[in-house]
């Protein structure tokens, strides 16, 4: 009796062991598959049964990445509402959630993120970077909140562009002339020798051509004359 029990012991469990798996690739889809509807419901269903909100999608892609990329801001709030999600968890592209809310102009999801600590600086290709890659209000808005949080103004990639040659090609005159404000350096070179003002001009930009040109002039020495 008692080995019969045993047996039947062993054979249950092996039954669950077989379809566990299946019930966690399936807890897989859902979970991705409501970052993409928007479905805060599912994903803090999925979450409460101890689902981990870090899990990466196929492409190496974590789920507070996927919504941020498609605006889906119930599925990114339900995300950061665990204590387990890890707001540095980065994709293939060394990209940090900052980032991507930088360059979406998400206002309120940048606030949150570094409410939770996300790093504003990091090495290589910075939040600031991203957030001048645009040029409508709400990313110069960004640009300062990132500065007010002690963001390197003069943050380098790795071919040197600095986030005020990356506003002057991309981004509005008000974002070049708050970097320049708070004490972005004109004068700086990337790797190929370019500067700001170039940036600028290849861009077409004279406005912000022009801003760099007259913060160059102020750093100027004022000379006298005999």
């Amino acid at each position: 009796m008692t080995n019969r029990i045993s047996r039947r012991g062993l054979c249950m469990a092996a039954v669950l062991g077989a379809v566990a798996p299946a019930a966690w690739a399936g807890a897989y889809e859902d979970f991705f598959s409501a970052v993409q509807r928007d479905d805060a419901g599912v994903i803090a269903d999925l979450l409460r049964r101890g689902f981990d909100p870090n899990t990466l999608d196929p492409k190496g892609q974590p789920a507070l990445i996927l919504a941020l990329q498609n605006g889906s801001e119930k599925a990114f709030n339900a995300l950061l509402a665990s204590k387990q999600t890890k707001v540095e968890l980065r994709n293939s592209k060394d990209e940090s959630p900052l980032m991507l809310a930088a360059i979406k102009g998400n206002v309120d999801a940048v606030r949150t993120l570094i409410a939770r600590d996300a790093d504003v600086n990091k090495p290589g290709w910075a939040p600031l970077h991203y957030a001048a890659s645009a040029g409508s209000p709400r990313h110069t808005e960004i640009i300062a909140l990132l500065l007010e949080h002690h963001a390197f103004i003069d943050a380098t990639s790795p071919n040197g562009t600095t986030p005020l040659m990356m506003a002057s090609h991309y981004g509005s005159a008000d974002a070049v002339q708050l970097l320049l404000n708070e004490g972005a350096d004109p004068t700086l070179r990337n790797q190929l020798g370019l500067t700001a003002a170039d940036f600028a001009l290849r861009a077409g930009r004279t406005e912000s051509a022009e801003k760099i040109a007259a913060a160059i002039r102020k750093r100027q020495p004022n000379r006298g004359k005999w």
